[in-house]
C-alpha cells in the first residue's frame, strides 16, 4: 500500500464527509443567521429562540437529506470495501 493511495483515500474520505455534512450545516447556518438578524431588528434576546428553531430546522434537513446521505456513505463504502484486493497489492 503506498503513500499516494493512503493519501487518495483520506481525501476522498475527507470529501465525503464534508459533501455528507454541508446540508445539515448550512441549515442551520441560514436559521441561525436569520434568528440572529431578527434578534438585532427587536431587540429579543431569549435564549431558547435561538435554539428550537435550528434544531427543528436541522430535524428537517436530515429527513429530507437522509436518503441522499445514506446513498452517497453506501457508495463510498461499497467502492472502499470492492477495491480492498487493489490496496493489498
Amino acid at each position: 500500500m503506498s503513500t499516494d493511495l493512503i493519501m487518495g483515500i483520506a481525501a476522498e474520505t475527507m470529501k465525503v464527509t464534508l459533501l455528507v455534512s454541508a446540508p445539515v450545516l448550512l441549515v442551520g447556518l441560514v436559521v441561525g443567521l436569520a434568528i440572529s438578524i431578527f434578534q438585532a431588528v427587536t431587540q429579543v434576546q431569549e435564549m431558547t429562540l435561538a435554539f428550537v428553531p435550528k434544531i427543528i430546522a436541522v430535524m428537517l434537513a436530515l429527513l429530507f437529506a437522509a436518503p441522499w446521505m445514506m446513498d452517497m456513505l453506501v457508495n463510498f463504502t461499497h467502492n472502499l470495501f470492492s477495491n480492498i484486493p487493489n490496496y493489498i497489492r
